[in-house]
């Protein structure tokens, strides 16, 4: 028993610290997005950070040794969230017609919900950063593989490589960040899937 005792608390306690690492660094960025909206990315301070997370300004450090550094694990952050938005509604679709229609759907609507909400980011920094790289990898394949599905189920046209496919279906549904609702988003979803699709007979 005490054996048992000992070999499992160092689990738990490991357990623990990464909970509460975690708890942390969203705090931290959680703050930072709040004040970034509120006051614009040049105003922030790590300071403010810390005072509006609830954190020692020593903590902060020790997780972030400056703003850009912050603002990049926020970018991080939002990136992971919204490949797994996708991954859900790909899960959550029956049928290859049906998923790809459920993944190109949630993308464009974060393409148009969070673009013109997003703090004012220096895009040429953040864009460069292997973590958008690798997101970018991981959306072209998750849409490259369902159309793949559809191909083989018969239910798009027949004679493009899926990898071209997807980039087409990614381009176009970049264009869902400059409109004016979601009907629009749903009109431009619909005309992208329209190019997928065989034709009549």
């Amino acid at each position: 028993m005490n054996m048992l005792y000992r070999e499992s608390v160092p689990r738990l306690w490991n357990e623990t610290i990464e909970e509460h690492r975690r708890a942390v660094n969203d705090a931290a960025l959680d703050a930072f997005a709040a004040l970034i909206a509120e006051h614009g990315l040049a105003s922030v301070t790590m300071s403010q950070i810390a005072s509006a997370a609830g954190i020692g300004r020593a903590t902060l450090y020790k997780y972030f040794p400056d703003i850009e550094s912050v603002l990049v694990a926020w970018h991080e952050r939002q990136i992971a969230r919204h490949l797994h938005l996708l991954e859900q509604a790909r899960d959550a679709a029956d049928g290859p017609a049906a998923r790809l229609e459920a993944v190109l759907s949630a993308f464009a609507l974060i393409q148009h919900e969070h673009q013109g909400h997003s703090p004012e980011l220096p895009a040429v920094m953040l864009h460069r950063g292997e973590h958008v790289t690798s997101a970018r990898h991981q959306l072209h394949a998750l849409v490259s593989d369902l159309i793949t599905a559809c191909a083989d189920a018969g239910e798009i046209r027949a004679g493009s490589p899926a990898d071209e496919l997807a980039s087409y279906c990614l381009h176009a549904l970049g264009a869902a960040s400059s409109l004016p609702s979601q009907a629009a988003v749903r009109r431009l979803v619909e005309v992208t899937l329209a190019g997928l699709r065989p034709p009549p007979g």
